[in-house]
């Protein structure tokens, strides 16, 4: 409260208003009268009234309006274009987003100027009509303001990445929203300032409003700093692979508000951040390495020898594969006798955790532990049941 109060005080609303002061200073319509008037004297014409205005005062506006157009023009097509060229040739591109930010404030200060100038000839200091134009002029200057901020936004972005280059872009948005929402602020109260409205104590009745309008953006705030959360822990990152709150997919998008998840089937999954900042995020692309865990079943008519050899075989296999992290839990036990297999328990890891490479390396391992079972003459087991009869039941003949 107390700091949108500072940032729209009469003082600094002031700021907005010296300019079309001094504009209005400089445009007299009396002192342009007097400089017309030996021509009016020579044309008694032009001291008809028309429309609360003499016809020459009402003719010079029209031709002071259509000159403001003409170098309007004039601007647009030779000044604009020459600088927007001679800006290409530089190694600096900010110069070429400021000449294209210009562009557009600069020639509607042409039209506004010229519009000005003519209604300072033709009303007489209606106040209306001198507030319109000055709200105008105002609009006008704020807007290449805003403009400029906007063309320079890579100056702060450059700036930011200097301390963190992850959070630059995003840090760099958010300033720059809130340095363009001040300014949007102090220019409506200079706006305003030209009504007679007294900025400070409308500010200051909005207290109550602006406690309901925090209430109302708790859950924007929430997710805003749970961004920020986010991007400082750095516990995601775009193109990773998480699951959080039951949503699994690659990062697309952390926004401001929202971060987008791509699922595996392709449908795209908003979620909050505030959700993703206080939920258990797994984080599947960080592993490094991806398991494989494997329970073997062998017929109960394998013997002890061949059960060891296998085992002994497969774990030699597995520390001598080029594609297995021997740094890593590696573990091929004989672990159970099961109802209806000798139960050999294989547990070790893939030295990468792509996809598909991963599948491509258990296939291999499935495939050699097949091969060792059978050079040892042993077979898989399959559930099976077996049924004895202890006693035939005698057949009546």
């Amino acid at each position: 409260m107390s700091k949108s109060t500072t940032i729209l005080s009469d003082d600094n609303v002031s700021m907005g208003l010296d300019l079309v002061d001094s504009i209005d200073k400089s445009i007299d319509a009396s002192k342009i009268n007097s400089l017309l008037h030996p021509i009016y004297e020579k044309i008694p014409f032009l001291q008809t009234s028309f429309l609360g205005t003499t016809v020459g005062n009402l003719i010079l506006a029209v031709l002071v309006l259509l000159f403001f157009f003409f170098l309007r023009k004039v601007f647009v097509f030779t000044i604009a274009t020459f600088l927007q060229s001679l800006a290409k040739r530089t190694k600096n591109y900010y110069d070429d987003r400021i000449v294209s930010a210009l562009k557009g404030p600069v020639g509607l200060a042409f039209v506004l100027v010229g519009l000005h100038i003519a209604l300072a000839l033709v009303t007489q200091d209606n106040l209306i009509v001198k507030n319109i134009s000055n709200t105008l002029l105002i609009f006008n200057i704020f807007w290449a303001i805003i403009a400029l901020s906007e063309a320079l936004k890579g100056i702060m972005s450059t700036t930011m990445s200097k301390f963190n280059h992850d959070l630059s872009k995003e840090i760099s948005n958010f300033v720059l929203t809130i340095i363009k929402i001040l300014i949007g602020a102090l220019g409506l109260g200079a706006m305003l300032q030209v009504w007679g409205v007294n900025v400070t104590a409308l500010v200051a009745s909005l207290g109550l409003g602006g406690l309901a309008f925090a209430l109302a953006a708790k859950d924007a705030a929430s997710n805003l700093f749970g961004s920020f959360s986010l991007l400082a822990d750095k516990s995601i990152r775009i193109g990773e692979w998480i699951s959080v709150a039951g949503n699994e997919g690659i990062v697309e998008d952390i926004g401001m508000r929202t971060t987008k998840i791509r699922a595996f089937d392709k449908s795209l999954i908003v979620v909050p951040n505030q959700l993703v900042a206080n939920s258990p995020v797994y984080n599947f692309s960080r592993r490094g390495i991806r398991r494989i865990k494997i329970n073997i079943g062998l017929t109960y008519d394998t013997t002890k020898d061949q059960v060891i050899t296998i085992v002994n075989e497969i774990r030699a296999m597995l520390e001598a594969h080029e594609d297995i992290s021997q740094d890593d839990t590696l573990l091929v036990n004989f672990e159970s006798f099961g109802a209806s297999s000798l139960n050999i328990f294989v547990y070790t890891y893939t030295a990468t955790a792509n996809w598909k490479r991963h599948l491509e390396i258990r296939e291999d391992v499935h495939i050699k532990i097949m091969k060792i079972v059978e050079e040892n003459g042993a077979s898989f087991a399959f559930p099976s049941t077996s049924l004895y009869v202890e006693k035939m039941p005698k057949i009546e003949e």
